[in-house]
């Protein structure tokens, strides 16, 4: 009995007919007639009432699951279908609430619908997370009317689970895939033409426009009596590694994630592709203390170690250490090495402060150091001023982004690779310069 009040609710159409008959009984006060239709009336409704409480309490007929990837894909929109089973043999209105986890803060994942007798029915609704770590989901609520809508019936059924947010493996896979079939240019990869020479030799070939003339290979020129060169291919097993800031500067959020997030994705993929490409992914993560180091390397399990590295991730956003950041490089990475760092210098000064770090370390590696547009700032720049209020914020912008440029240039002077993104293109533009240095034969 507890469980039948606990689980039953009055409808607003129930709610209506009794605030009817009220106003019929008041009416009836004068009036004899009116005062015993409306006694009719309420003995019927106290036996449409049993009668729906008896369709709907005879059994437990309805049942529902969730269904969803053991692990949601971070800055992406992950799916999520319920799917719910009638077992009654009438039709029946639904009011479907799903207990998402706390950290969408959402409090209208309601759905309305309808189900057929004995059938299934499927709804779908989607997730976008901004953070990793891990998300608990709980019940879902389902409350139930028969046709004639009076009483409703809550089933509360268990689907609580925790699951897993990842760096973003659904962006990974697209890249893979493309990779994988060579249509990387769909998603603005560019193709870049081999310039370097510090290649293998892979077969000779027909000259054509761009090819590098001091390819060309005179002896089977003669031969076939028309201009044939040499086609090389990239060395492999280079060792690309991904440096990523966990300092105060990545806290920043840009569409709900962190620049610290983007790096973490964008590190997930190119590291992807580098491995494709027979190279060899490493990551070194740092702020005022070194974090996780993966060394290079290219198996086949080497990508889950590097997701479970990336996924475990805890940022304090402390000031980065860049001359502790050298010292580890100095020690750990002997060879030669392509190095991404994922960082964000907000004024000139503060690239300086870093700036003899930074030569130390292109000195024996490779280095390209990646930072940030403000790209809030940018639409701002490219709107129309109609005030002068609107004309100091876009003068502060334009002073704001010249400064970006000039740390971008000044880096470039001591020789130092630099990427200026705005994050929603960082993935894109990290792979187009590791395929550019690739192709320069620079690793």
């Amino acid at each position: 009995m507890i469980k039948f009040f606990k689980n039953s609710y009055l409808t607003t159409r129930l709610l209506l007919v009794l605030i009817g008959l009220v106003v019929l009984f008041i009416l009836g006060f004068p009036y004899t007639f009116i005062y015993s239709v409306a006694k009719i009336l309420l003995y019927c409704l106290f036996t449409v009432i049993i009668i729906d409480i008896l369709l709907l309490f005879v059994k437990n007929g309805i049942d529902a699951k969730r269904i969803t990837h053991d692990k949601l894909s971070n800055g992406d929109i992950n799916h999520v279908t319920i799917e719910i089973t009638n077992t009654y043999k009438l039709k029946l209105h639904l009011e479907i609430i799903d207990e998402v986890p706390q950290q969408f803060q959402l409090r209208d994942k309601t759905f309305t619908t309808s189900i057929l007798p004995n059938s299934r029915k499927k709804l779908e609704y989607t997730l976008r997370p901004t953070e990793r770590g891990e998300y608990e989901f709980g019940n879902i609520n389902i409350y139930v009317t028969t046709a004639l809508g009076l009483i409703q019936k809550r089933y509360t059924i268990n689907q609580s689970m925790t699951i897993g947010v990842y760096p973003s493996f659904i962006q990974l896979k697209k890249y893979e895939l493309m990779a994988f079939s060579n249509r990387l240019d769909q998603i603005g990869v560019k193709k870049i033409r081999n310039i370097g020479q510090n290649r293998e030799f892979e077969q000779i070939k027909e000259y054509t426009f761009g090819d590098d003339f001091r390819t060309v290979n005179w002896k089977a020129t003669a031969r076939r009596s028309q201009l044939m060169v040499n086609q090389y291919e990239d060395e492999k097993s280079q060792q690309i590694i991904s440096l990523i800031d966990k300092g105060r500067s990545m806290k920043m959020p840009f569409d709900g994630l962190s620049l610290v997030d983007y790096a973490i994705n964008a590190s997930l993929v190119l590291s992807s592709v580098s491995i494709h490409k027979q190279d060899k992914a490493g990551l070194i993560t740092f702020s005022n203390v070194i974090g996780n180091i993966v060394p290079p390397g290219n198996k086949s399990s080497h990508m889950n170690l590097i997701l479970e590295t990336l996924y475990k991730q805890q940022t304090r956003y402390q000031e980065s250490d860049y001359g502790r950041l050298y010292r580890n490089i100095k020690w750990n990475i002997k060879r030669r090495s392509l190095l991404f760092l994922y960082t964000n210098f907000e004024s000139v000064v503060g690239m300086k402060r870093q700036l003899r770090y930074l030569r130390s370390i292109a000195k024996d590696h490779l280095l390209v150091v990646i930072f940030f547009q403000n790209s809030e700032l940018n639409r701002k720049i490219d709107a129309k001023a109609t005030s002068i209020e609107q004309i100091y914020e876009k003068t502060l912008a334009e002073k704001y982004r010249q400064d970006k440029e000039l740390i971008s240039r000044e880096l470039n002077k001591y020789g130092i690779q630099t990427i200026l993104t705005e994050p929603q293109n960082l993935t894109v533009n990290a792979i187009n310069k590791y395929l550019e240095m690739k192709s320069r034969g620079l690793i």
